[in-house]
């Protein structure tokens, strides 16, 4: 949602497409609001299924198709369903891709003694980003799962006062 909002600022005609409803829409509501506030087009229920590229390698538009929801998966959740005949394509130059939500197994996978919570998220104490890890602090989407640009900033904030104050010992 900040790369969407962030382009449209910058000038860009932005469409989210997403293959399930509003409802399942993984983010938060007032961060849908504002974007359609600010002009940002929702293609929901829109899978996309092919990039097209021109002779010098340029993004020339993206193949979709209409989905509609199924029956629920083993989470529960409504299973979107291609339908068929309805593929489309969008006539766009640029695409910025966001496939998930929770943060890089990489970072906890690689760095020995670093505790992860259920979620995979790295666990910090919220009033300085220390893990338990020495010398390791973290903040942000690593810590918290999806959330706002704002509170990723204050964890920084925190996590560097954190580490300040470590350093001044």
């Amino acid at each position: 949602m900040d790369a969407a909002r962030t382009a449209l600022r910058l000038g860009a005609e932005v469409h989210i497409v997403y293959r399930r409803s509003e409802e399942e829409l993984p983010a938060r509501v007032e961060e849908v609001h504002h974007a359609k506030e600010e002009g940002i087009i929702f293609d929901l229920l829109t899978n996309p299924t092919q990039i097209f590229t021109d002779e010098d390698g340029n993004v020339s538009g993206m193949e979709c198709i209409r989905m509609e929801l199924g029956e629920p998966d083993e989470s529960g959740r409504r299973r979107p369903v291609e339908i068929a005949g309805s593929e489309f394509t969008l006539d766009v130059d640029t695409v910025i891709m966001s496939l998930g939500t929770s943060p890089n197994p990489l970072i906890s996978s690689t760095t020995k003694g670093l505790e992860t919570n259920r979620r995979k998220c790295i666990v910090a104490e919220e009033q300085n980003g220390q893990t338990s890890k020495a010398k390791v602090y973290a903040g942000g989407d690593a810590v918290t799962g999806a959330a706002t640009v704002i509170l990723a900033m204050g964890a920084g904030k925190a996590a560097a006062k954190g580490i300040h104050e470590f350093l001044s010992k």
